[in-house]
């Protein structure tokens, strides 16, 4: 039931095959509740008029219901759609339909009917109520319906309060209106960085796994750490790194998210090179996951390029180990920047699995070969291409397995001698040679699509 949320202290079962028929009205439409002592319980109440009103938002019709002088502190109670059997003593089975409650204002709130949440706040529903685990606050925070967060935050809601699942309203922020509703909460004193009780993330990990730069910006604009740790340590930053892409067609708009991301947080000061619990870096994240832009970012702020996780996989393993989709965010960029910042070669050995998995990206396979002297495959190695890879790349693989075990040009090996003699300062020394552009671009181990 949309508005409510099950909770063990509130279930109630009907027993029998079909649905039972509605039981006695504990409060009904022609017989107003009058007001009743502050600490007495809420009223019980089945009229599905006023359900009915409450969902659909007939202002009118409520109006109707709650006079003055009468309250809207009520439960309301559901069943779920569907029953299931259940026995209640042996060899006895009925059908059980398990109840839910929730509050007239929770209803109006998570539908957005905010002329209808003043109503009811006039008629002293208690705007804290949290009979299912969540407050009417959750629910209008969840939807996205910041005028409901206004309501509410103006008649006394907590916006601090944890529901059931140990969220508070700011984490639950979604939907269109999620900027303003942040904003609200933020300015009638919701903790900027208030914490989840069993992850312990704050908002920003949340607007960073969500990819809303927007969201992000704003709460660092109130104050948000940026390097804040939750129970698995993870940083904002790692979160951000950590966007996967849904399809290849979003792949060039979930790099730019991500993008966005990380040179926003990285412009406040948060840490490019922290490690989960995992050693997981962002760099190995954002290899993983292929996003280019994203490691010439953080390779560009010095970071680690042969920092190894607890499995041993550095930046390099991360992006040849990632998925094949990955080709759409082009890992050959990848692989070259990693390369030019001084990360280790592959394993000779393991460059036959290395052209399996990635012969539909002949441009990776080429910046790998010309790290090395020597095009180190075995004579089999053709096999491996599938005949319309080999088709569709035939300069490329017809380069490449002609050089199997065969000598490389001088002007390679200049390359390759130049580039180690320069190990270990590649990325700062090779930009002050005083080169040619297009020598320089050679020695970065710029695409050609051949191999000589």
């Amino acid at each position: 039931m949309p508005g409510g949320r099950r909770s063990p202290l509130y279930r109630r079962h009907n027993l029998g095959c079909f649905p039972s028929a509605p039981s006695c009205q504990i409060w009904r439409s022609q017989s107003f509740p009058a007001p009743r002592n502050p600490g007495s319980p809420p009223l019980l109440c089945r009229d599905m008029a006023l359900q009915n009103a409450l969902y659909t938002g007939d202002l009118a019709r409520l109006q109707d219901l709650f006079p003055p002088h009468s309250t809207a502190d009520l439960l309301l109670e559901s069943r779920t759609a569907e029953p299931r059997w259940s026995s209640h003593q042996r060899g006895l089975w009925s059908l059980t339909y398990e109840e839910e409650l929730t509050t007239p204002l929770h209803v109006a709130a998570s539908r957005g009917h905010t002329e209808v949440l003043e109503l009811l706040l006039r008629r002293r529903a208690k705007p804290d109520s949290a009979p299912g685990g969540r407050t009417a606050l959750h629910e209008a925070c969840s939807a996205g319906h910041a005028a409901c967060v206004r309501v509410l935050l103006v008649a006394g809601a907590d916006p601090n309060t944890l529901d059931q699942d140990g969220k508070r309203p700011l984490h639950l922020c979604r939907g269109p209106g999620i900027l303003e509703c942040v904003e609200l909460l933020l300015k009638f004193g919701a903790q900027v960085d208030g914490r989840t009780e069993d992850e312990e993330e704050t908002p920003l990990h949340i607007a960073a796994r969500l990819g809303h730069v927007e969201l992000a910006d704003l709460l660092l604009r109130w104050g948000a750490c940026p390097d804040v740790r939750n129970s698995e340590g993870w940083t904002p930053l790692l979160a951000a790194c950590d966007i996967r892409c849904q399809s290849p067609k979003d792949a060039e708009a979930t790099t730019n998210r991500c993008f966005q991301l990380c040179r926003l947080l990285l412009s406040v000061g948060a840490d490019a090179d922290a490690a989960n619990q995992d050693k997981q870096r962002p760099l190995h994240l954002a290899c993983r996951h292929g996003h280019s832009a994203v490691v010439q970012l953080l390779l560009s702020c010095g970071v680690n390029a042969n920092a190894m996780d607890y499995g041993g996989h550095t930046p390099l393993h991360c992006a040849l180990l990632g998925p094949t989709t990955a080709v759409a965010h082009s890992p050959e960029h990848t692989v070259r920047d990693l390369l030019n910042h001084g990360a280790v070669r592959v394993w000779p050995g393991a460059l036959p699995k290395v052209l399996d998995r990635w012969c539909m990206s002949p441009r990776t396979i080429e910046v790998l070969m010309n790290t090395y002297r020597v095009v180190q495959l075995p004579e089999e190695a053709k096999g491996l291409v599938p005949p319309e890879i080999l088709q569709k790349y035939h300069g490329f693989y017809s380069s490449l397995f002609a050089l199997v075990r065969q000598p490389r040009s001088l002007q390679h090996l200049c390359r390759c001698a130049l580039r180690s003699h320069l190990e270990g300062c590649l990325p700062h020394a090779l930009p002050r040679l005083p080169l040619p552009p297009r020598m320089l671009r050679f020695l970065q181990l710029d695409f050609e699509d051949l191999l000589y």
